[in-house]
């Protein structure tokens, strides 16, 4: 195989997916010599009870649908090949000569990258991030958490009936072309929390401190809370006399009634400002990878593999449980989480 100068990403419409695939692509220096195609499912009607199904499936569904009833929605768009081009960062085509690297991230995306596997030359080599389940040799290489593989632990064996050991995924422990990270890939490296410090220097230079950042997500299924995480009030008005200014955001996904009992405890308090931002594991790797002081707040709701995600980062001491007895004058050193950086 030559050298790799060129990209193709595999998107699913999803950020947290799609910038992990851009944040290898970036790591390898392909910034420039990316294009990124987007999957894009169905919607509306029925189609909304039907997200859980593969791709393949869910296209054969609809189609019995508009046989049978009229239905004239498509599923996947783009020059007959179930893709949509979209521009790479710069716009520079990737449309070269030579060996093609195609990166893709999520479910949807799957059988896609498989039969471009199967389709390529030899010369081309195909990435999927995130444990596919299934079938792992139909891609080059997979790149995934290391708890996705959690359910092999004698831990998770415990918590599963027997007769649906079998249901689980992944059944063998990974082989030599599985790449393991502790959480996951991102855009953020060296280059960007420079820029983005200087970018913003006039904007937080004023600002009292020590500045403590606190980043609300929302719930997932192995992640539940509800308005019990709103003890998160209480332990920010704990720390506030040691805080010189918070600044407080939301993602899309936190349940509204926690960001209103938020709002209405701290949005009076001029110390506090808050804003809305994005969650999930890769919200959490990439507070990890600035070598700040990071606390997490709620991970002992998690289970099954997310506990498992949360336990090895305090293993690693990039992140400490955030009880709100903390003094945020103090300050601890740890090494920055960089997944992105080896995986590439």
């Amino acid at each position: 195989m030559g050298v790799i100068r060129r990209a193709v990403v595999i998107g699913n419409g999803f950020p947290n997916s799609e910038n992990q695939s851009i944040g290898l692509v970036r790591a390898l220096g392909l910034s420039d010599k990316n294009v990124l195609y987007r999957i894009s499912r169905y919607k509306g009607g029925i189609n909304e009870w039907l997200h859980w199904l593969p791709v393949s499936l869910h296209k054969r569904i609809n189609h019995m649908i508009r046989h049978f009833r009229g239905y004239s929605q498509s599923l996947l768009t783009s020059q007959g090949k179930q893709l949509t081009p979209q521009s790479s960062e710069t716009g520079v085509s990737a449309g070269l000569d030579g060996p093609l690297l195609v990166v893709a991230s999520g479910r949807d995306t799957i059988s896609i990258a498989s039969s471009t596997r199967q389709l390529a030359s030899e010369n081309d080599f195909v990435v999927q991030i995130l444990h596919p389940r299934l079938q792992l040799n139909r891609f080059d290489l997979v790149i995934t958490p290391r708890h996705d593989y959690y359910p092999l632990t004698p831990s998770a064996r415990e918590q599963v009936f027997r007769f649906l050991r079998t249901w689980i995924t992944p059944h063998e422990p990974p082989d030599n072309h599985v790449v393991l990270t502790v959480g996951a890939l991102h855009q953020i490296d060296f280059a960007t929390l420079h820029n983005s410090a200087s970018a913003w220097h006039d904007e937080f230079a004023p600002l009292p401190k020590p500045l403590l950042v606190v980043n609300t997500g929302g719930p997932t299924r192995n992640c539940r809370y509800d308005v019990d995480i709103v003890q998160l009030t209480a332990s920010i008005l704990s720390v506030l006399v040691s805080c010189g200014s918070v600044r407080l955001s939301f993602s899309d996904k936190t349940p509204q009634k926690v960001s209103d009992v938020i709002i209405r405890e701290l949005g009076n308090n001029p110390k506090v400002y808050i804003w809305d931002g994005q969650d999930s594991v890769i919200m959490i790797s990439e507070a990890c990878c600035t070598g700040k002081p990071v606390y997490v707040m709620g991970a002992e709701l998690c289970r099954w593999k997310l506990a498992e995600f949360h336990r090895t980062l305090r293993e690693l001491g990039v992140a400490r449980p955030f009880t709100g007895s903390e003094d945020m004058s103090e300050n601890w050193s740890c090494p920055p989480l960089n997944d992105t950086g080896p995986s590439s």
